[in-house]
Order: C-alpha cells, then sequence, then structure tokens
C-alpha cells in the first residue's frame, strides 16, 4: 500500500490566499453545464458506471447492525439485480469501499470476506470523533488503531474545526501527522475538513493544504452532517489546493466529496470537474471517491432508464 508521507509545515503556502467566490462559482458553471448537456446516452452511461466504480457506499447512522453492515456490503459488491444487468458485468462491478463506524468494521470485513471481495472493496472506517472531532487527542488516536485492528483499510478522520476557525494551522498540522502515523502504512488516511464549519472559503483552501502537509492521502469534503456539505464551488477551492500541492511537492492527493452527491446528475458534474482540472489521471479510485448512501439508488435507476437492455 503505497501512502502519503507528511513534510514539514510550512506556512508560505498559506499566506496571501484570497478566494473570490462569486469567480469560483462561474468557473464551474462554465466547467460544468455546458459539458453535462453534451453527453450522449453512451457517455452518460459510461459516466454511471464510473459513478458506481468511485463510491463508499456509507451507513452512518445511529441504529446501525450487523444486518444493515451485511446488506450494505452485498450491494456494495452486487450493486444490480442480477435479472436488470447484463450478465456479462454481474459480479465484476462493484463500488470502490463501504464506510462505517469503527464499531462495525468487523461487520464489514467478515461480511465482505464471506462473498470474497476483500481484495476488492475497501473498508473505510469514520473515526476520530466523528462527526465533531471535539474529543481528546489521544482517545481519537485510539480510535484509529482500534478500526485498523478490527480490518479497516481507509481511516475518514475528522478534523477539529475550530483549529481551523482560529487559524491553528501548526496545530492542526500535527494532530493529522500523529493521525498519519497511527494509520502507517496499514491505511490510507482521508482527511473530513467539515467545510459547512470551516467559516470561509479561505479557510478552506488553508485546511486543505494543512492536511496535504501532514500525509492525508485524500481531502474530503464533510462528513455529511453539516448544514453544508459537498457543493462544486468548494470542491474547485478544494481542487485548485490539489493543483498548487502537485506543483509544490509532486504528490498526487485524492479528492472526496461527500453529503449531497445524491443523482447521477450531481455525480456527472464532479467528474467532468475533476477531467477538467485535475485531469483522466484523478477519475480513479486511487485519487477521486463520492461518499455517499443515496446516490447508488439513482445510480440503479438511470441505468436501467437509459437505452441499453438490461437483462
Amino acid at each position: 500500500m503505497i501512502v502519503n508521507k507528511e513534510i514539514p509545515f510550512d506556512s508560505t503556502p498559506l499566506e496571501k490566499v484570497y478566494v473570490n467566490l462569486r469567480s469560483v462559482e462561474q468557473s464551474v458553471d462554465l466547467l460544468t453545464s455546458s459539458l453535462i448537456k453534451q453527453q450522449t446516452p453512451a457517455q452518460f452511461l459510461s459516466w454511471t458506471l464510473k459513478a458506481l466504480s468511485l463510491t463508499d457506499l456509507t451507513t452512518l447512522s445511529g441504529d446501525d447492525t450487523r444486518a444493515n453492515v451485511e446488506r450494505l456490503c452485498f450491494r456494495a459488491a452486487y450493486p444490480f439485480p442480477e435479472r436488470m444487468t447484463n450478465p456479462k458485468l454481474y459480479g465484476k462491478i462493484h463500488t470502490a469501499a463501504v464506510c462505517v463506524y469503527p464499531s462495525r468494521v468487523a461487520d464489514a470485513y467478515e461480511s465482505l470476506k464471506a462473498l470474497g471481495k476483500l481484495d476488492q472493496i475497501q473498508i473505510a472506517a469514520v473515526a476520530t470523533g466523528f462527526p465533531s472531532g471535539q474529543y481528546p487527542l489521544h482517545s481519537r488516536l485510539q480510535e484509529i488503531q482500534y478500526a485498523i485492528e478490527q480490518g479497516a483499510t481507509e481511516i475518514d478522520i475528522v478534523v477539529d474545526r475550530s483549529l481551523v476557525l482560529n487559524n491553528n494551522w501548526e496545530q492542526l498540522y500535527n494532530e493529522i501527522v500523529q493521525m498519519r502515523h497511527a494509520c502507517g502504512d496499514k491505511a490510507h488516511l482521508k482527511t473530513i475538513l467539515g467545510i459547512g464549519e470551516c467559516g470561509t472559503m479561505v479557510n478552506v483552501f488553508k485546511a486543505s493544504m494543512v492536511a496535504m502537509m501532514a500525509g492525508s492521502d485524500f481531502i474530503k469534503t464533510s462528513t455529511g452532517k453539516e448544514a453544508v456539505n459537498a457543493t462544486l464551488p468548494v470542491g474547485l477551492v478544494m481542487i485548485r489546493a490539489i493543483q498548487e500541492f502537485y506543483r509544490l511537492t509532486g504528490k498526487k492527493i485524492g479528492l472526496k466529496p461527500a453529503g449531497g452527491v445524491r443523482t447521477v446528475k450531481d455525480a456527472v458534474a464532479w467528474m467532468i470537474m475533476i477531467q477538467e482540472t485535475l485531469g483522466d489521471d484523478w477519475l480513479e479510485p486511487e485519487l477521486f471517491r463520492f461518499g455517499a448512501s443515496g446516490l447508488l439508488d439513482d445510480v440503479e435507476k438511470q441505468y436501467c432508464s437509459l437505452p441499453v437492455k438490461c437483462k
């Protein structure tokens, strides 16, 4: 497993950052609106299946049980009923990962093992005091270790947004570095910024840069529990941070929008924006994911409404 390693903290990329929100919104519109309309049915089918392969199928409810997780894993492995899909595709297309609470990781591990999909579908666990991040650091680190011991291969940490709001960038860096070390080379680290609680787009850019310096393999928009979650404008700001980090270090860091991506049309807009800014290299599970619980419902609906036979 290849993981990102932290680099020394450097405040230089955090200086003189300015984000013109109106310009960002106009750029998003130019990047996505006309291109979405130009998609042919065949292209839309391709995007639909691509969205499925990039999805972290998620359940993060207070009433999650082993049975819920077993159903989630089966659907991740076999997203379309056999009667509704081409036999050549059945069992070969699947989501990138399932995402659950640490206490449900063992259930996910056993379920995917029984399905013979452990080597194809990753197990992501939200950790570090999800969704608030307002817990002592030592307990957040223990949560990471526990999730990995139970079988997690990806850890979606959540940052303490008070550090972002108070511009405590070096402390934020130090905390994420310790989380990177807790993951070691056993799990990828996806850092949730909680963009709806970061205050400004400038803070989103700076938090993105700090998270990448500290060794994050992905930066992720949201927990899905905030009032504002994944939006295309905030995604573009995070993309600009990824581009700048790549320019400075040569490291490719992934992006995960989560919360609010519910339809294939939503997903296509994100994928086109990625293609137009970061390029096709990023349109793979190693560098781009959707965190979603309802997207798969629309994927199935759209797949079987396209002029392609669902056998």
